[in-house]
């Protein structure tokens, strides 16, 4: 079973327009929404690629009624704690022209300390065997709350991966959870004098168990105290790039699931197929299977 915390969900927005003009007047030629964050993606692609997944976060109000019933229609498991405040929205634009998104993200709802301890005490532990965090911090909680929810995991002897930046990654990383990160976001925590591969080494330095670098079309970066390995992307892909990430995080967080100790370069092959083929899907969260498998043998790792 794979836990996914989003503690910032949101109902997610998607329009398709011809082409996106700054000032213009659009024609919007159609509307998705669905349960969103980053964690509820990760659910997503996990589920499509098989495994148990319950997606745990905090919901309010009208929007977060829409979440949750959304949640269900998808057939996606969830165990989501209540709070006062409205759940957020997030609108991507996609544009026809070359499918490039363009994202607005709102903050989010603030969580009191209240309802923090509530969502702690609802953690169903016994049930977990990975707890995948992802996303921004709602406000109101501590920059150190995914690494509260990893000591937290540890203490029931569950490993954690969790996907965010800034000092919340450093965070993260000293309570010895499984990071995961894009480029910009290590530079960001780190310093940009650093290289990807020297970014994630001391990451694993400052306590990570592992850390995983998505570094865009040039690929993804692994580490752990064992070595680093660097997978080559696969043939340039054009659509929705907001899933990648997520996706990368599920295949991660399946296989932590299955063993605390992975092949890397294993994972890393299917990890970058699956950020690739996440791509090619119009909305975050969805995957396509056949290029996934498809790509997965032909990455090569280093």
């Amino acid at each position: 079973m794979i836990g996914t915390v989003t503690l910032n969900l949101a109902l997610d927005v998607t329009y398709a327009v011809d082409e996106l003009v700054v000032g213009g007047s659009h024609r919007v030629r159609e509307v998705r929404q669905r349960a969103g964050g980053k964690g509820i993606n990760v659910a997503r692609v996990a589920a499509t690629l098989g495994h148990q997944v319950l997606a745990l976060g905090f919901v309010g109000g009208v929007t977060g009624e829409i979440v949750a019933a959304e949640l269900f229609d998808a057939g996606l498991t969830a165990l989501l704690t209540p709070i006062h405040a409205e759940t957020r929205r997030t609108v991507a634009i996609v544009n026809n022209i070359d499918g490039d998104a363009t994202i607005f993200n709102e903050t989010g709802p603030a969580v009191t300390a209240d309802e923090w301890r509530a969502f702690h005490d609802r953690m169903p532990w016994g049930r977990l065997d990975v707890l995948a965090c992802s996303g921004s911090l709602p406000p109101g909680l501590p920059t150190n709350a995914y690494a509260e929810l990893a000591v937290r995991a540890w203490q029931h002897d569950v490993p954690t991966v969790i996907d965010t930046g800034g000092p919340a990654l450093l965070a993260a990383a000293e309570a010895g959870a499984v990071v995961r990160s894009n480029a910009a976001e290590l530079h960001e925590a780190l310093g940009d004098e650093l290289t990807v591969e020297d970014g994630a080494r001391r990451l694993v330095d400052f306590g990570a168990t592992a850390a995983v670098i998505t570094d865009g079309p040039r690929g993804m970066v692994a580490a752990n105290r064992d070595g680093v390995w660097r997978a080559d992307p696969v043939e340039r892909v054009a659509g929705n790039p907001t899933g990648a990430g997520d996706a990368c995080t599920a295949v991660v967080a399946a296989a932590i699931a299955e063993s605390p100790r992975p092949d890397w370069s294993l994972v890393l092959k299917s990890a970058v197929a699956a950020s690739a083929a996440a791509v090619l899907t119009p909305v975050a969260g969805d995957i396509d299977l056949a290029a996934y498998r498809r790509w997965q043998p032909q990455v090569v790792v280093r």
